[in-house]
């Protein structure tokens, strides 16, 4: 039994399908079956039943199926070990991103890069969810996002910085020059929230829950960018976290005058999971950044 078999295998358990997990694992579709027939002669049992519409898996196959990942996610980890021991700062780290915390990461991704050229970095911007999707799946070395309202099993948060929801006005805007508004002030405005699903708006709607309000928005966007960039060139309005505006020019962020209005950026890892040396330097590298001491500062 070969690693690659099994990587090859857990591939075609979560495809369920010969030519997409082909494609995903760079191999022809002959060369992926040829694999797993190998590992089925191996363990004197079928794994898959095929048909010429469907793919599932066998009792002996879901019996497999998380020894499998366990056995490649022990792999790698040794690997992992074995070059940070040689103080080798090689190989690939895997980042979640949630929209809002776009703005305050770019300044460590250059940072990083300039120090380490040998370390690739991917870096995959989504809703918390599929993040949180992608750790659980150890697609990803960790995420970067606000707090969930919830504990989730299996995940460890650990606190960054203190933020807070915040009306994103234009420079120009009438709401620009106050310290705090209300959500009745809010109301009185056009209205532009990121799309359910989001954190900030996460956020807002069980705010305007707890008070019982409604916000009637006139657009809703899940691109933050593109949000942004309305209310840069409009009188709209929109609520988002405090940071989400950080190097912005042409907006500003003011308070939402409520109680229980933080929104506390994090961390988050899986529990009891091996922290790559060079994952540890990046938290380290972020939490020393300009963007996140404006941010610990601010609650000072």
């Amino acid at each position: 039994m070969e690693l690659r078999q099994l990587k090859y295998f857990i591939r075609v358990a979560e495809c369920l399908n010969f030519s997409e997990a082909a494609k995903e694992s760079c191999i022809s579709q002959s060369t992926l079956s040829q694999q797993i027939k190998q590992l089925e002669q191996e363990l004197g049992s079928e794994l898959f039943l095929r048909n010429s519409r469907t793919v599932s898996l066998t009792e002996a196959g879901m019996e497999l199926l998380p020894y499998a990942r366990t056995t490649i996610k022990d792999a790698d980890a040794c690997i992992e070990r074995i070059r940070d021991l040689k103080d080798i700062l090689t190989g690939t780290m895997n980042i979640g991103v949630t929209y809002s915390f776009s703005p305050i990461l770019t300044e460590t991704i250059f940072s990083f890069i300039k120090k380490y050229p040998k370390v690739k970095l991917n870096i995959f911007y989504k809703p918390m969810s599929e993040l949180m999707d992608m750790l659980r799946d150890r697609k990803v070395d960790f995420v970067l996002a606000f707090k969930p309202s919830a504990p989730m099993e299996g995940i460890e948060s650990h606190i960054l910085f203190q933020n807070y929801l915040a009306a994103i006005v234009s420079s120009t805007h009438s709401l620009a020059s106050e310290k705090k508004v209300s959500l009745e002030q809010i109301a009185q405005h056009g209205i532009a929230l990121p799309s359910k699903g989001l954190q900030a708006r996460n956020m807002l709607d069980k705010v305007l829950e707890r008070y019982k309000f409604n916000l009637k928005a006139r657009i809703e966007l899940n691109d933050p960018d593109i949000l942004l960039n309305l209310v840069r060139q409009s009188n709209l309005v929109t609520v988002l976290a405090e940071a989400s505006i950080h190097n912005e020019r042409g907006v500003k962020a003011v308070p939402i005058d409520i109680p229980d209005n933080e929104m506390v950026g994090c961390v988050h890892t899986l529990e009891d999971s091996y922290r790559k040396h060079s994952m540890l330097e990046f938290i380290k590298m972020l939490c020393e950044s300009v963007a996140v001491r404006e941010r610990i500062n601010s609650w000072l």
